[in-house]
């Protein structure tokens, strides 16, 4: 089986959830973020600065994250971290989260469909 090169298509929402759940723990700057998810998910997920940052400026929009600018060997970082909506919103996505996977679950592993 040829391995994944990318995330399937159904992964909207996901980076959002995915970078609020972590923040939620830690403060992050965005390329710690991107290896935080790899890390996490064991590889099977991995979100690029491509998609980390535009995630961040919008949660960050929205009032869900809140930023500051910290030096660091002679750099400037951004780091974030979740703000009282980021975390309302973050509890908010979980459970539908669940919901909707424990629907798939329950499809999926009742189906009699052959798997490719």
């Amino acid at each position: 089986m040829a391995a994944r090169k990318t995330n399937p298509d159904f992964m909207t929402g996901v980076p959002e959830l995915l970078v609020l759940r972590l923040l939620s723990d830690n403060e992050m700057y965005g390329y710690e973020l991107v290896q935080a998810v790899q890390d996490a998910t064991g590889a099977e997920i991995s979100l690029g600065e491509g998609v980390i940052y535009p995630t961040l400026h919008a949660l960050e929009e929205q009032g869900c994250l809140r930023s500051r600018r910290k030096a660091v060997s002679g750099r400037t970082r951004v780091y974030y971290t979740t703000t009282a909506a980021g975390r309302k919103r973050l509890g908010v996505m979980i459970g539908e989260w669940q919901r909707i996977t424990n629907a798939v679950g329950s499809l999926v592993k009742g189906s009699s469909h052959a798997t490719a």
